[in-house]
């Protein structure tokens, strides 16, 4: 059980890292400096007015971030194949189902 723990947290930081984001630590391996995406803070809330946060991010900076890419289609087959269909069959008889207005609110504000 140990080992299996122990292989498990190598494999999470294997794959996620330690804490700070990789354009960082390539940085601090070359010996230069990379400038952030601006000047000002990202918990400002005036600094998504200025820039794009996410423009800054390097797009392979998480591997995890391509399985979510590759399961993206399943996500929305499973979506438009079973949970809509059963808000659809449960919006038709509310009282028998359950559904309330509060569903039929989050049902009308899908894309």
């Amino acid at each position: 059980m140990r080992i299996t723990a122990v292989a498990l947290g190598i494999l999470l930081l294997a794959t996620i890292g330690c804490s700070g984001n990789r354009q960082q630590q390539l940085a601090e391996a070359d010996g230069g400096y990379t400038a952030p995406a601006n000047i000002y803070s990202v918990m400002d809330p005036t600094s998504l007015v200025y820039t794009d946060v996410a423009a800054g991010a390097a797009p392979s900076d998480n591997p995890w971030r391509w399985t979510g890419f590759l399961l993206h289609p399943l996500g929305l087959a499973f979506d438009y194949g079973v949970n809509r269909p059963i808000y659809a069959i449960s919006s038709s008889m509310p009282y028998l189902f359950g559904y309330t207005s509060e569903d039929a609110m989050l049902d009308a504000q899908r894309r």
